[in-house]
């Protein structure tokens, strides 16, 4: 499934910047996932409400940006919810230097603990796994941005960015809502 060019990181760095609202793209996503993964119920009032506070303060969103980001929800929860979308978080284009796409990984890491921390309170109560998880990314969050741009950096970029995949499916498997039997592909 191709990304809609309205989500494109450009499109909403200058939508969040019009809107005086100082966060990277990265990190708008990575609450968003975090909030979805950690089973946020699914109606608008209460993912968008959780999402405005982290976000704005709570405040309301000028109304191009809050469409951004009702497209932004839909898009993330039909790739987070079926494997075939291919979810991936939303990080800078290989083009950019590996320093600054391992500081977006950084940012949309933290900001996904955070989201997922706020609906899932007692996260000492998961699942081993995923405990272990959320120990790991902890440390992602950490990681150094002085990186060279070489292909042992990209590699482990590259490695980071899967686990970190790898770890919002595992945490929306654990917290997010129950398959119904068609998207479980249970035939009777």
């Amino acid at each position: 499934m191709a990304t809609p060019p309205s989500l494109r990181i450009d499109n909403l760095k200058a939508a969040l910047n019009a809107a005086d609202i100082a966060q990277h793209p990265v990190e708008v996503h990575g609450a968003l996932v975090g909030l979805i993964c950690g089973g946020i119920e699914q109606s608008r009032r209460e993912w968008s409400a959780s999402l405005l506070e982290l976000m704005n303060d709570g405040q309301a969103l000028p109304e191009s940006l809050q469409h951004l980001i009702d497209e932004l929800y839909q898009d993330t929860l039909a790739r987070i919810s079926d494997v075939d979308f291919g979810f991936s978080p939303m990080l800078p284009e290989e083009e950019e230097p590996v320093s600054v796409r391992v500081e977006a990984l950084s940012l949309w890491v933290q900001s996904f603990l955070t989201g997922l921390a706020i609906v899932q309170p007692k996260l000492h109560n998961a699942s081993a796994d995923v405990r272990e998880v959320i120990k790991d990314l902890a440390e992602i969050a950490l990681v150094e941005f002085d990186v060279a741009d070489d292909d042992e950096s990209e590699a482990a970029y590259m490695e980071l960015t899967e686990f970190a995949k790898m770890a919002a499916l595992l945490c929306y498997s654990e917290f997010g809502p129950e398959p119904s039997e068609s998207q479980a592909g249970v035939i009777h």
